[in-house]
């Protein structure tokens, strides 16, 4: 009694009371259903089948009577035949559900990398944009070649005018050598000027006496 009690406890689960069918792999057996519509969705098993029909009614049409097992009309062939209708149908829709299941994440996964795909390229066109802006204000190649251009011939001209300047120069170092006295004189003599009064001074010494 105090065991039968004891099994009534209410903590624990009640076991499952009824009919236990056994648990089939749905995995398992849509791979097999799979295999069986793809067989006969192929033109062998519509060959093999009429070779089989064909044996069928030559054995139970020409064979002697007690040899016969399915005599005119055929009645068990009739049976076969609905047996495999009844079951290829069921077999096949299971075969094309599995085959949708498969489309449907397919899909989805499909649909999944676009979207990341999608976000991926507006991502890269606001980088491709900010980066455009950002090189609004960074000076390019033809821009340093430009000023280097530019640089270049501001030297050469300034280079021009030293030259000019400098022959400038030197002609009239050369006018000053012209103007000075002649060799023998006092080192220190200036160049003959009205200023000075050296005109007015050689005028008094070719004057006549």
């Amino acid at each position: 009694m105090s065991e039968q009690r004891r099994g009534e406890r209410l903590d624990q689960p009640r076991a499952p009371r009824g009919l236990h069918l056994p648990r089939i792999d749905a995995d398992s057996f849509g791979r097999w259903a799979e295999g069986i519509a793809r067989g006969m969705g192929t033109a062998n098993f519509l060959v093999y089948m009429t070779l089989i029909l064909a044996a069928w009614f030559l054995w139970n049409t020409l064979a002697p009577a007690h040899l016969r097992f399915d005599p005119y009309t055929f009645t068990f062939l009739t049976l076969v035949l609905s047996l495999q209708a009844s079951y290829a149908a069921p077999l096949i829709l299971l075969a094309q559900n599995r085959q949708a299941d498969r489309d449907r994440v397919s899909l989805d996964e499909d649909r999944r990398r676009a979207t990341m795909q999608k976000a991926d390229t507006e991502y890269l066109a606001r980088e491709i944009a900010a980066l455009r802006i950002a090189m609004g204000d960074v000076a390019t190649r033809d821009f340093l070649r430009s000023e280097l251009t530019r640089l270049a011939e501001e030297l050469d001209e300034a280079a021009e005018r030293r030259r000019k300047l400098e022959r400038r120069q030197q002609g009239r170092g050369q006018q000053d050598r012209g103007t000075r006295r002649p060799a023998g004189g006092h080192p220190l003599d200036e160049p003959r000027d009205e200023l000075d009064g050296d005109y007015a001074h050689d005028a008094r010494h070719q004057s006549p006496t």
